[in-house]
């Protein structure tokens, strides 16, 4: 019987296909954030604990929530990933982020610019900004679901 592997490569790249991602930092906890971003852009994040991503370091475990915004009768969606626990970060190379918004839709460069500029107009957002995926090659891996 032939051995199945898992193509991590392909993996990534079919995950993050037709996706934008927006970094922002504040000082907001998840729940309050995603109030916020529901109320300003008209939209319904809602977070599945089971989709937490978990990570061990040494004797401690580390869990990062994942709120989600599907749009009916489309394929488009949002994802809102914690990226701090404390003092473990989900992606090392943003440690000054607080959250990532990856956004899948039909132009996903252009919804994130428009999101972008709009998250700069609330109060609580100190900074938003445009990833690239090949600024996050290190620990890009950490944001499959």
């Amino acid at each position: 019987m032939a051995k199945l592997l898992l193509n991590m490569t392909e993996m990534q790249k079919d995950f993050f296909a037709d996706t934008a991602m927006i970094g922002i930092a504040t000082a907001l906890p998840g729940y309050h954030l995603c109030w916020v971003l529901n109320m300003h852009f008209d939209i319904n994040f809602e977070r599945d604990p089971e989709q937490n991503i978990s990570s061990q370091k040494k004797e401690n475990q580390y869990h990062f929530p994942i709120y989600q915004c599907a749009f009916p009768n489309s394929s488009h969606k949002y994802m809102l990933y914690k990226l701090k626990n404390g003092a473990e970060s989900l992606l090392p190379e943003t440690k000054q982020l607080d959250y990532l918004w990856m956004i899948h839709t039909a132009n996903p460069e252009r919804d994130a610019m428009e999101i972008a500029r709009e998250l700069k107009n609330i109060p609580d957002v100190q900074l938003a900004r445009i990833l690239a995926t090949d600024q996050l090659k290190k620990s890009i891996q950490n944001l499959l679901v």
